[in-house]
C-alpha cells in the first residue's frame, strides 16, 4: 500500500469518526435548544400575573389621579358659585344705589341753596327737607351705602376723583380742600368716587 492509499484511508477514517461524533452530538444539541425555547406554564402565568398586576397597579393610580383632580374642581366650582352668591347679595342694589344717590344730591342741594329760614313757612320746609335726607341717608347706610370725600382727607385715587390741583393755605400736599360733589361705596365698592380739589 502506498503512501498516498494511507493518507487517503485516514481521511476517510477520520470523516466518518467526525460524522459519528456529529451524529452522537446532535441530538444532544436539538435537546439542548428544545430545552432553550421550553417556557414552563407555571413560570409564564406567574410573568403574565405580574404584568396584569403592574397594569392593575397604574389603573388604580390613574384612576386615584382623576378623583383628585375632579375633587378639587368640584370644590373650586362650589368655591366660585359662594363668592357669586355673595356678591349678588352685596352688591345687588348698586344698580338702585346709583339711582338713589340723585335723589340725595338735590336735597342736600336744597338745603345749601336756602338762603333765609328766618320766614315761618321757609324754616318748616327746611326742616322738613333736612329730616327726608338724614333719613334716606340713614337708611342707605343700613344696606351698605356710605359716603365718602371728606376735606381734610388724604386723596384717595380708588376713591375719589380729582378736578383740579392749586395751593391752598393750611392744607398739606395732597389732601382735599374742596368736595364738589360726594362719592359713595356699596359695601367697600366704589358706586360713584368722589369729585374733590387736591391741594398741590
Amino acid at each position: 500500500m502506498s503512501e498516498k492509499d494511507v493518507s487517503e484511508n485516514v481521511q476517510k477514517e477520520q470523516v466518518q469518526v467526525d460524522e459519528q461524533v456529529e451524529h452522537q452530538e446532535a441530538p444532544a444539541r436539538e435537546e439542548a435548544s428544545a430545552q432553550e425555547g421550553f417556557v414552563d406554564p407555571l413560570e409564564e402565568a406567574i410573568l403574565r400575573v405580574q404584568e396584569l398586576e403592574a397594569q392593575l397597579a397604574d389603573c388604580v393610580k390613574k384612576e386615584q389621579d382623576i378623583l383628585l383632580r375632579t375633587r378639587a374642581e368640584i370644590d373650586n366650582m362650589r368655591r366660585r358659585a359662594e363668592q357669586d352668591v355673595e356678591k349678588a347679595h352685596k352688591f345687588a342694589l348698586e344698580k338702585f344705589s346709583k339711582e338713589i344717590l340723585n335723589t340725595i344730591d338735590n336735597l342736600e342741594r336744597a338745603l345749601a341753596t336756602t338762603a333765609n329760614v328766618e320766614v315761618e313757612g321757609v324754616k318748616a320746609l327746611f326742616d322738613g327737607v333736612e329730616l327726608t335726607l338724614k333719613e334716606l341717608l340713614a337708611t342707605v347706610a343700613r344696606f351698605g351705602i356710605e359716603p365718602v370725600g371728606v376735606v381734610g382727607d388724604v386723596f384717595d385715587p380708588e376713591i375719589h376723583q380729582a378736578i383740579s390741583m392749586q395751593q391752598v393755605e393750611g392744607f398739606e400736599s395732597n389732601q382735599i380742600t374742596n368736595v364738589l360733589q360726594k362719592g359713595y361705596l356699596l359695601n367697600g365698592r366704589v358706586v360713584r368716587p368722589a369729585m374733590v380739589m387736591v391741594a398741590a
